[in-house]
């Protein structure tokens, strides 16, 4: 048997075959192929099509001129219109936007190569993981086509165990960040389309069966019951034994592996510390699958609602958030641990319990960041404004992010939230795909709270929440901006909210710019006192919304933007930072961080009992 199952895996690593997700990458055998890389802009994606547009990598044998063979002329007078070794280099990961001064603007297609070595021991297995790529990446490995893969923040890998070889490989990666209608998200944003190989690249050499995927999280409704499932690729049904170890628990589980591959278990637990905002407690967790160790940190807590309240580990919380961009001090594309620690700690300065990382998946830096300093999270795919809702491969694109973000993220204890959504404009076919989206979730997750930023509407004088895909969420979530693209802040607290859903609400966007330094009155656009009072009236009207649950709001830092132009003020810049992206804190900061000290004191007052 365990013959027939290699056999089978070295023939799809021949045709390069995508395998399924591999989770908690960084506490595997890795390699980084992170670093200078060589790069070629092709507008014209020469190294791509035939001067006819036929394209390369469907021809039987690719002619020196694609430029994934890596050719090199052998003599004089050969013709060889590239040379990856002699072009200009940049760092990886890393955007070509913010890197290279004359591509801050490019759009388009441009290759990447990267060389190495790599000694493949006996009987192993290697994956090459790419953790993201903006926006549709063709990935090659010595010659050969691993696959294309579109959506610029998820994570995706293949397995080249019969490709790699000890010397002279090259990996080269066709990228193209052309915005297009049918994709997710779509042509209209409101932030900076960085294009390139934006997170780690990475070797994972794994044995001939492997732990490919698990969750280990609380059961939904029993707060003592650890539940889940391990999952094992290319599994030798004669070597089946897993145990799970949480030693802190005193769990030492025990298994087998049936023939489909997966595990479920569900293990009695007692005296769990439960991980909060105040107690961000993380267990050591360790999967043994023959010998072959996979460790975690892991921490266990409860969400859900009841009514409109949201409950952490079975109490009521109110959520001080933040909305934060993925973009690092220099206005580039943040990738590291130090961008986003810088991030988080801020929004813990601010006074925060919880971020919305707005509006795709972010690096899995900060979401294990924000595990550790008990910052509660909003993860969200980017449904974002005017997706073709009508179009069956863009649902489906948006289900495999969604999909890959749960992979990935499943088992941190700070995601409380996945948000199907950001601002669409309402339609019967956008309520079908939102729903959907919505279903497929809970069918990968039902441990967690599902929610959207929803548009609002106003009849009679009242701000209504009423779309109807709140039918299908958990929180509802809404983005306003009084004060700034309409209504008077004068009369702020004049206004007023319904909504027929008896679910928490969350205001998931609110806000104006404001440009660091610039100071006027208060009735001034632009200047840090208007900031500072489209605030103070904003929180005198949130108060009175009904079912208020938190606020989220818009947003932590500048962040670049092409449809920002005005000269002097936002110059490519969205200015509705807190703070600047030079690091400088805006009035307004301050009057978010006071109202969040007020509500953190009326929280703790209220666990008293006083």
């Amino acid at each position: 048997m365990k013959k027939l199952i290699t056999g089978l895996f070295l023939t799809s690593t021949l045709f390069s075959f995508a395998q399924g997700l591999i989770s908690n990458v960084p506490n595997r055998n890795t390699t980084s192929l992170n670093g200078v890389w060589n790069y070629i802009i092709d507008p014209y994606q020469t190294g791509f099509y035939s001067f006819h547009l036929d394209q390369y990598d469907k021809q039987e044998k690719a002619p020196k001129s694609a430029f994934y063979s890596n050719y090199h002329a052998v003599n004089k007078q050969e013709l060889v219109e590239y040379d990856f070794d002699k072009s200009a280099t940049i760092t990886i990961p890393g955007d070509w936007n913010s890197q290279v001064p004359e591509l801050k603007y490019y759009e388009g297609n441009a290759w990447f190569k990267k060389s190495f070595d790599y000694n493949l021991k006996d009987k192993k297995r290697l994956f090459l993981y790419l953790g993201a790529i903006n926006y549709k990446a063709d990935v090659y490995l010595n010659g050969k086509k691993l696959g294309t893969h579109e959506g610029g923040f998820t994570p995706f890998n293949y397995e080249v165990t019969s490709i790699v070889k000890p010397n002279g490989n090259y990996l080269v990666i066709k990228v193209d960040n052309t915005r297009h209608k049918e994709d997710v998200p779509t042509v209209n944003t409101d932030w900076w389309n960085y294009g390139g190989i934006t997170r780690d690249v990475t070797l994972i050499e794994e044995e001939a069966s492997f732990i490919e995927d698990y969750n280990i999280q609380l059961k939904k409704g029993n707060a003592n019951s650890i539940s889940g499932f391990i999952k094992i690729n290319n599994l030798d049904i004669a070597q089946n034994a897993v145990a799970i170890s949480i030693p802190e628990l005193k769990i030492n589980y025990k298994g087998k592996v049936g023939a489909d591959g997966i595990l479920n278990f569900e293990i009695p637990a007692k005296k769990i510390s439960y991980w909060s905002p105040e107690n961000p407690k993380l267990y050591d967790v360790t999967i043994d699958f023959n010998g072959q160790k996979l460790n975690d940190k892991i921490g266990f807590r409860t969400i859900a609602t009841q009514e409109d309240k949201i409950l952490l580990n079975g109490k009521q919380i109110f959520l001080r958030g933040i909305s934060i961009h993925e973009e690092n001090a220099k206005g580039g594309r943040a990738n590291s641990q130090e961008d986003a620690l810088r991030l988080l700690n801020w929004a813990k300065e601010l006074g925060c319990n919880y971020v919305r990382l707005a509006h795709y998946p972010h690096n899995e830096n900060i979401i294990r960041e924000a595990d550790k300093l008990g910052l509660m999270v909003w993860e969200e795919i980017p449904v974002y404004w005017t997706v073709d809702f009508a179009n069956k491969n863009t649902y489906q694109n948006a289900q495999d992010q969604l999909t890959a973000a749960i992979t990935r993220d499943k088992n941190r204890a700070s995601i409380i939230i996945w948000s199907m959504a950001n601002e669409t404009p309402v339609s019967d076919a956008r309520n079908t795909f939102i729903q959907n989206l919505a279903t497929h979730t809970k069918s990968l997750d039902n441990t967690r709270l599902i929610s959207a930023a929803l548009l609002t509407r106003h009849v009679d004088g009242f701000g209504v929440i009423d779309d109807k895909i709140g039918e299908s969420l958990d929180i509802i979530a809404f983005n306003q901006y009084l004060g700034w693209y309409g209504g008077k802040l004068e009369d702020a607290e004049k206004n007023l909210w319904k909504t027929p859903y008896n679910k928490p609400v969350v205001v998931s966007e609110f806000g104006g710019d404001a440009k660091a330094g610039f100071h006027g009155e208060k009735n001034e656009r632009w200047t840090e006192e208007y900031q500072e009072y489209l605030y103070i009236q904003n929180l005198k009207m949130i108060e009175k919304i009904p079912h208020l649950s938190g606020t989220s709001p818009w947003i932590l830092v500048d962040f670049r933007s092409p449809k920002r132009l005005l000269p002097g003020i936002q110059d490519g810049y969205n200015r509705k930072g807190l703070i600047s992206n030079e690091g400088e804190k805006k009035k307004a900061f301050y009057i978010m961080q006071d109202w969040y000290t007020k509500k953190k004191k009326e929280q703790l007052n209220y666990s008293l009992g006083k």
